[in-house]
């Protein structure tokens, strides 16, 4: 069960929400509970920044579905489904595109391994009523030619599409802004609480900001604010990932693109994926590694995706490397977020995506809105809720971190 409804606290002069953490979740709650006609401000050092400037932006559902995960497909799906609508809706508020595209994805094999690894998943897909295509290898070759004469078969998912992160973070700053929210550039040092209730937070300068509702959106470092009481924590932990951006090749009119749409794989147990941009980009990632709070570029990072994508799209080393970057993920103990009230009166989180943030950007933003006005969450984010990670709930779904997800 979540926790029963805790309407704001009236402060004159001050926000009735107050979110900390200005990446992309963050800045969706604070946009759509500006729209709910609640005043909003974010304490962040660098708004618009966080996971998502590193993030590929797939909106994944269905090739993103692992065993065990059906109760967050669910909300993936959830989300999906609106961000056609959310896209227009943003874009007008903002002015400016955020590189939505329905190009679908191709998730190949390379091996017999492979093939039979996706095989399954396909039976789970077709199980969960998802749609999804098996392809030969030549299917899959005649979709995207520029794919390895080796490749072993495939699934084509048209339902899964992809918007750039980069482009969505500075639209929802923008939409943010024409709604009247009011952002404070600085580190928020410490949650103060009052009488058993979350009132605001103190800036890192020594200033107190009061607000009705607090919202804890800080990624990974949700787990780590100051003042937060240690039961209310949120158990999130930092994922790193490595991320490659190339430039792609101008194609002469009337050729096919060099990778028309978002293809996957598994190469020697490493996943990949490559995503090809409206703006002439091709994302290549990514690592997964239990790295702590480190963001460094490893050569060894580099060297692995470069290889593994050879393996898959051999003239891909003729690209010419634009960007190399790490970010960190916030992930939590099942893989699936924390949304809404916590145990502590007037504090709510927001964190916990994991690879699933850009995706989640829309239901998150809904269900944050919901649960600041009313003090519940809607219906398809209750299993979502802080509180099932609480007393009995919290030692069965935790996970050691030494332990990779």
């Amino acid at each position: 069960m979540h926790p029963p409804a805790t309407p704001s606290v009236p402060t004159r002069g001050h926000p009735d929400v107050l979110v900390i953490g200005g990446g992309i979740i963050g800045l969706v709650t604070a946009w759509r509970a500006a729209g709910r006609g609640l005043t909003a401000a974010v304490v962040d050092p660098a708004p618009g920044g966080g996971a998502a400037r590193v993030a590929a932006g797939m909106l994944a559902a269905v090739t993103e579905l692992h065993y065990g995960e059906q109760t967050l497909l669910g909300l993936n799906l959830a989300s999906a489904r609106r961000y056609p609508d959310f896209t227009a809706e943003l874009e007008e508020a903002s002015g400016q595109r955020i590189g939505y595209r329905r190009c679908g994805t191709l998730a190949v094999a390379l091996d017999a391994d492979d093939r039979a690894h996706l095989r399954e998943l396909h039976a789970l897909q077709t199980r969960s009523g998802l749609d999804s295509q098996w392809l030969s290898g030549r299917e899959c070759r005649r979709l995207e030619p520029m794919l390895a004469p080796g490749v072993r078969g495939g699934l084509r998912v048209d339902g899964d599409h992809q918007v750039d992160p980069r482009l969505l973070a500075s639209a929802l700053l923008i939409a943010c802004e024409r709604a009247g929210v009011v952002f404070h550039q600085e580190w928020a040092e410490r949650l103060t609480v009052d009488g058993g209730r979350a009132t605001g937070v103190e800036l890192a300068g020594g200033e107190g900001l009061p607000a009705g509702q607090v919202v804890l959106a800080g990624g990974s470092w949700s787990g780590r604010l100051t003042g937060v009481p240690e039961a209310v924590l949120p158990p999130v932990r930092p994922v790193k990932g490595q991320v490659l951006r190339l430039r792609l090749p101008r194609m002469p009119a009337g050729s096919p693109a060099f990778l028309s749409r978002t293809v996957r794989a598994v190469v020697r147990g490493n996943p990949l994926y490559l995503v090809p941009r409206e703006n002439g980009e091709l994302v290549l990632g990514a690592t997964s590694e239990e790295q702590g709070w480190d963001t460094t570029v490893t050569a060894g990072g580099v060297y692995e995706l470069l290889r593994d994508a050879h393996e898959l799209v051999p003239g891909i080393t003729e690209l010419p490397l634009v960007e190399t970057c790490a970010g960190l993920r916030p992930t939590s103990p099942d893989n699936a977020p924390l949304l809404g009230p916590s145990a502590l009166p007037g504090l709510h989180l927001a964190t916990g995506h994991f690879r699933n943030g850009v995706l989640l950007t829309p239901v998150t933003g809904d269900a944050m809105a919901e649960a600041l006005a009313t003090g519940r969450l809607p219906e398809e984010a209750r299993p979502f809720s802080p509180a099932r990670f609480t007393a009995q709930g919290a030692e069965r779904a935790r996970v050691p971190e030494e332990q990779p997800v």
